[in-house]
């Protein structure tokens, strides 16, 4: 049977990890977030103290850096970064590390790579269009921004405890105003992906209909 590159698309808060561990789990392949690469990259600059307008510091610093993202855990350069790259905080410096064409351009080219094999679920905002415009199921996930905010407001993995709903939405307005307008591979829905609305969707429906498209995309 033939390893799948299945991609899930979509922006923050649609539900975009969750299915595609529960997906990845099923199947038995590899889950790739590759938000984490560039909230892993972002959280070494700070800590190493370079500022965000260097794009070529902080292209160098993707091309060198040891980065980890499966089975759960997001390491860089050996710091386990898993829930440290979890926060409001990240959630901006990520939002201006996506925004580096350079950076981009290290990154994918690492995507491209864990993910050529095939047998791999792989989630972010540029995958169906850019990583892997040939994937063989390409899914969008949305939300309605106030779904989303609640979402993401009650996941404390995320936040690192209670937070507003109104600041979230906030955060992610202004997330997703980022991702769709920055030049260098914007959050967009690929022509031939499946959109699937999740508002007020339970996960085990949004993972059925998933299940569904993938099946339907298996050779015999």
């Amino acid at each position: 049977m033939k390893n799948l590159i299945i991609a899930i698309d979509g922006p923050s808060g649609a539900g975009k990890g969750t299915i595609s561990r529960a997906l990845s789990e099923e199947l038995g392949y590899r889950h790739i977030d590759t938000g984490a690469m560039y909230r892993a990259v972002g959280w070494l600059a700070i800590h190493r103290g370079i500022p965000f307008d260097d794009e070529a510091a902080i292209t160098a610093l993707a091309s060198g850096a040891d980065i980890v993202v499966e089975g759960g855990v997001v390491a860089i350069d050996g710091h386990d970064v898993t829930r440290a790259i979890r926060t409001p905080e990240i959630d901006k410096t990520a939002a201006a590390v996506a925004r580096l064409p350079q950076v981009r351009a290290v990154l994918v080219a690492r995507q491209r790579e864990i993910g050529k094999r095939g047998g791999v679920v792989m989630e972010g905002r540029d995958i169906g269009t850019v990583v892997f415009p040939n994937a063989d199921v390409k899914i969008y996930l949305d939300a309605s921004e106030e779904e989303r905010a609640r979402r993401r407001a009650g996941d404390s993995a995320h936040s690192g405890g209670p937070v507003e709903q109104k600041a979230v939405a906030e955060a992610i307005r202004a997330r997703d105003l980022s991702d769709s307008t920055r030049k260098a591979s914007p959050l967009t829905l690929a022509p031939d992906a499946v959109h699937i609305d999740t508002t007020g969707m339970p996960i085990g429906e949004v993972v059925d209909r998933v299940r569904t498209l993938v099946k339907d995309r298996t050779p015999a």
